[in-house]
């Protein structure tokens, strides 16, 4: 693209600048800008990224495109300027241009838990055989997926996670980024606040198809939701139900499991049951691209987790799983799963899972009865709704203790866990588990002594 293209896609305005200039990349962080990039000032609730423009520049933008024409003084000659109704709009415009020019696979990822995981593990096959972009972090939302699509450049396939809260959210993504492969992990709890109830989840869900022409539908077969979806060509991965893919001769340890798919033995180094659903979507993702069944078992097997997800920290005291980046139930149940293969004393510091509304005490009671079910030894709980939990192990007779929140966690914790501990740690982005984790480790490290 070149500045005459965005100005005719976003029906903008040159404020100033040259109108030929070629562009390399998209942007909304000055943090980050690289030369070359066009900065695209956005309004947050907190700053108006319009405001930054001059930095923008400084830092080596070739172009701005701002929405309001306030802030713009004192141009230079050299600075080249669209001013557009609505930065977020153009964002998208141009992303559905972008999208336009390349007829290659693109893999949209949705589903109530799991969706970076699968998408990484997607990533880890897919790329073996094509040039691929992929999501990155969690840029999922309406400005995340059209930054991502903006960064195709010789591209080969395209792998993007979508994620939602409200109705209509993944139709707008979808129409921009038409995929041709849809894949929907699973329909739980997150987000029940806001839509109401799993069908109304489900529903929103699907409106992952909705930019898509007849493309393909991979979906959960063990979901009991999914498991009623009707769609012409869809294909099913499951464990417990026939399905298209399945996995099965399970053999689960803490750190690592081994199965097989259509005969062919994959070893992953992860013991969470909901990695070998990941692994299942990514093996039929990578067939319906068309990646040898070698290529796919050679990529999960060397697959690695991100950061803060099931993340394993050996410290001479005990042995940390991070997996502190959000939480659901069926996250939680996940993990603890993992966590009950665990020998010796197992720890489970837990907090809030938020976005729940109306169902917080009920879900947070479940998280209590799955820690008796898993018979966990010691549980820690921080914040208003894991009260509920506490409640529930205390009424079962549990090892448990409650905190209001991480610092008085903190000042109490070295009397709680005891050497040799396996500690998983998790709960909802914004409670802020990651404290715990610093602290753990700091404290091994000398940090905190």
């Amino acid at each position: 693209m070149k500045i005459k293209d965005i100005i005719e896609v976003c029906h903008g305005e040159l404020i100033s600048g040259d109108i030929n200039i070629k562009c390399r990349g998209f942007t909304k962080d000055t943090r980050t800008i690289q030369e070359g990039d066009i900065y695209v000032g956005i309004k947050g609730e907190i700053y108006d990224g319009n405001t930054f423009y001059k930095e923008a520049f400084n830092k080596g933008a070739i172009a701005c495109i701002l929405d309001n024409k306030e802030v713009i003084r004192n141009v230079k000659d050299n600075e080249t300027i669209i001013l557009v109704e609505d930065t977020i709009k153009a964002l998208a415009e141009l992303a559905k241009y972008k999208r336009s020019m390349y007829n290659i696979p693109v893999i949209a990822v949705t589903g109530s838990v799991g969706k970076t995981s699968v998408k990484d593990m997607i990533y880890n096959v897919v790329k073996t055989q094509y040039k691929t972009l992929c999501t990155k972090g969690n840029m999922n939302n309406h400005i995340g997926v059209p930054l991502t699509i903006l960064g195709l450049d010789k591209h080969e396939a395209l792998i993007v996670e979508m994620g939602m809260n409200h109705f209509n959210e993944l139709h707008v993504l979808s129409n921009i980024a038409k995929p041709t492969i849809a894949v929907i992990t699973n329909i739980g709890t997150a987000h029940i606040g806001n839509l109401g109830s799993r069908e109304n989840i489900l529903k929103a869900k699907l409106e992952i198809l909705d930019g898509m022409n007849n493309g393909t539908l991979i979906i959960n077969n063990d979901n009991d939701m999914l498991r009623t979806v009707k769609y012409d060509n869809l294909i099913t991965i499951g464990i417990d139900n026939k399905s298209d893919y399945m996995a099965y001769d399970i053999e689960m340890k803490a750190f690592s499991s081994e199965f097989y798919i259509n005969d062919k033995h994959v070893s992953l180094p992860v013991g969470s049951n909901a990695f070998i659903y990941n692994a299942l979507f990514a093996y039929a993702v990578g067939r319906k691209v068309g990646i040898s069944e070698e290529n796919i078992i050679k990529a999960l097997e060397t697959f690695k987790l991100s950061p803060h997800r099931l993340e394993m920290i050996h410290t001479d005291e005990y042995t940390i799983i991070d997996d502190t980046y959000n939480a659901s139930l069926d996250s939680v149940k996940n993990s603890l799963g993992l966590l009950a293969k665990v020998d010796g004393r197992r720890v489970f510091i837990f907090a809030d899972i938020l976005e729940v509304d109306g169902y917080g005490e009920e879900i947070h009671k479940n998280v209590g009865l799955a820690c008796v079910d898993d018979d966990i030894d010691v549980v820690i709980c921080v914040g208003k709704l894991a009260k509920y939990t506490y409640e529930i192990l205390k009424d079962n007779d549990k090892e448990c203790y409650y905190f209001d929140n991480n610092d008085k966690l903190i000042q109490e914790i070295d009397k709680i866990i005891k050497k040799d501990d396996t500690i998983l740690i998790k709960g909802s982005h914004s409670m802020n588990l990651l404290e715990i984790v610093n602290y753990l480790e700091g404290k091994n490290n000398g940090e905190n002594l």
